[in-house]
């Protein structure tokens, strides 16, 4: 089984388990200003961010009318009166604050280092959350870095964006670089487009009805060991 030096990492999903850390991070936001919580809520806040995210990747809109118009939506249906922007730095904060991992998560990271090789994070997260969660976080012993679109100047999936990260992790042959990420569109399309090797990280066993075909394909984290 082919080995890597480098691994490239999403964040959101991939190791950190963004869906409970939302959920949480919103029930807590609307307790703590009074508002009404249901669970019902928190999907729906899923619900609408998908086609945002969708949109943010294709460069449709800004990260700032993303983050604005998603609580816009959210709050206005649930007939409350709050700015969404102060809302959504409140949610930022909540969400980073509360690292939690995907399971394997952090065995992987340790195993990782264990074996000098190295790991980054890629993410197309916002920098306001990402700063909070690596002080939180678990597994920043193991980070050796992280590429914040918001500071790169690119997103993924560009090709822009993966030169970028390529060009200023320690010098390697791409070859020995893995890309691993939940997100084919993201993620896969984004390390096929710069020639590196892609692993899916499909925890639910979505059926891939795309045209982006990654290297590899998992559902547990454990099964990186062989990488490594």
């Amino acid at each position: 089984m082919k080995k890597y030096d480098i691994f490239l990492f999403d964040a959101d999903n991939t190791l950190y388990d963004f869906d409970k850390a939302s959920a949480y991070a919103i029930k807590i936001l609307f307790e703590e200003c009074g508002y009404l919580y249901e669970e019902h809520i928190a999907t729906r806040f899923y619900e609408i961010g998908v086609p945002l995210w969708k949109s943010y990747e294709k460069g449709e809109m800004s990260d700032k009318e993303l983050q604005k118009l998603r609580f816009a939506t959210l709050l206005g249906e649930q007939g409350i009166q709050h700015d969404p922007v102060e809302f959504n730095a409140k949610y930022l904060y909540a969400l980073g604050s509360n690292p939690l991992l995907i399971d394997g998560a952090y065995e992987i990271c340790r195993d990782i280092v264990k074996n000098c090789k190295k790991l980054f994070i890629i993410t197309n997260g916002f920098l306001a959350s990402q700063e909070t969660r690596m002080i939180y976080s678990p597994i920043r012993e193991y980070i050796s870095g992280a590429f914040i679109s918001e500071v790169v100047g690119y997103k993924k999936p560009s090709k822009e964006y993966f030169e970028y990260v390529l060009t200023s992790v320690p010098p390697v042959d791409k070859r020995n670089v893995l890309v691993v990420g939940d997100s084919l569109s993201a993620d896969i399309a984004g390390g096929n487009a710069v020639g590196v090797d892609t692993c899916w990280f499909n925890l639910h066993g979505a059926e891939n009805q795309t045209e982006i075909v990654p290297t590899y394909e998992i559902s547990k984290l454990s099964e990186l060991q062989k990488f490594v």
